[in-house]
């Protein structure tokens, strides 16, 4: 095991919390990681000891259990630093599910706060974009109005921010950076890690793969009447790399500005935002892969257009997104042929 501060990472298992324990390991940190194991695979931790040479120490548990929570503070009372990744996130299974939700996603970070109520700890929280709704103005700003979520994961992820940021108000030992994520897309540039989806994937580019792969048949494009320029939604994608990173730029702000606020939140994106035909021809241009699709109706809960200004975590956090779209696209191509070859 590795020196260092030690940072517990919840959810280190999945598709940003992996790419991430890999990112700390690199930056001299000692990930703890806790995950349920609901939507990853235990193969994981072999596939990040490949890429780092560290075989992270993890606990398999659910963080509805605060006992759990309680007897891993002590088994590592020096835990510096929390990054709160697990969470459910399909936006449509939210919708028809909505108590399994909040209960997943609310619960386990109470018990959290709860149970490290007692020690200085910086944590760092997995939010999303989805808090800002169907913007009325783009770019959106870290001070864009948070609507009314369009789903119950979006509000899940509201209501996850208001909790941390009143918590962080009422005790001296609580420091929050809320990072409001836009669409992580691509892998580690090894493949040996990348975005694993159980069942049909929810999200573009995982589906974009597996359809080139033959998983999957044509890939549907929901709505091509939207105010856009080939009228596809458009989204802010980032690679998942440069959001990983944007996490330990997060813990390094709080730990180097021992008296800066004790709440704030940072859009963590490119700043651009393209249509999900763009998407597509990127993957064909950059991979040669010649994609089927179809154009369907709109998808119930879409919003037409969203992209974020991200200025102000490259101020204040010096992170700025360094990987464009033919890096996300051929780094995710490349791990979905490494799976067809190493299944999981």
């Amino acid at each position: 095991m590795i020196a260092g501060t030690k940072i517990l990472v919840t959810g280190g298992t999945g598709y940003i919390g992996s790419h991430t324990v890999v990112e700390l390991i690199n930056s001299g940190y000692q990930p703890v990681i806790v995950d349920n194991l609901s939507n990853s695979s235990l193969q994981v931790l072999k596939q990040i000891e490949g890429i780092t040479g560290v075989n992270p120490e993890f606990f398999n548990f659910d963080l509805s259990d605060k006992q759990r929570i309680d007897n891993l503070r002590k088994i590592h009372p020096d835990i510096e630093g929390i990054i709160h990744f697990a969470a459910f996130k399909a936006v449509g299974e939210s919708v028809e599910q909505p108590l399994k939700y909040y209960r997943n996603n609310i619960y386990p970070l109470v018990n959290l706060l709860d149970s490290f109520s007692e020690q200085k700890v910086n944590f760092v929280f997995s939010s999303s974009c989805t808090v800002y709704g169907e913007p009325d103005q783009l770019p959106v700003t870290e001070s864009s109005p948070v609507k009314p979520a369009e789903s119950p994961y979006g509000n899940t992820k509201q209501i996850a921010e208001d909790i941390l940021r009143d918590t962080a108000k009422a005790t001296h030992n609580l420091r929050v950076t809320a990072l409001r994520y836009f669409n992580p897309v691509g892998a580690h540039a090894s493949a040996l890690i990348g975005e694993l989806p159980i069942g049909v994937p929810q999200n573009l580019v995982p589906f974009i793969t597996q359809s080139a792969i033959g998983k999957r048949g044509a890939i549907t494009v929901f709505g091509n009447d939207y105010n856009t320029p080939d009228g596809s939604c458009i989204r802010d994608y980032i690679h998942v790399v440069d959001l990983a990173k944007a996490h330990i730029a997060a813990l390094k702000n709080m730990e180097n500005t021992a008296q800066g606020k004790t709440y704030d939140v940072y859009n963590v994106g490119t700043g651009n935002g393209n249509t999900v035909l763009e998407i597509i021809k990127a993957f064909e241009s950059t991979t040669g892969v010649k994609l089927n699709y179809t154009i369907g109706a709109r998808r119930s809960g879409d919003i037409e257009k969203i992209y974020g200004d991200v200025n102000k975590a490259e101020k204040e956090l010096g992170w700025k997104a360094e990987l464009g779209l033919p890096e996300m696209m051929s780094s995710a191509w490349a791990w979905e042929n490494y799976i067809k070859q190493h299944p999981f």
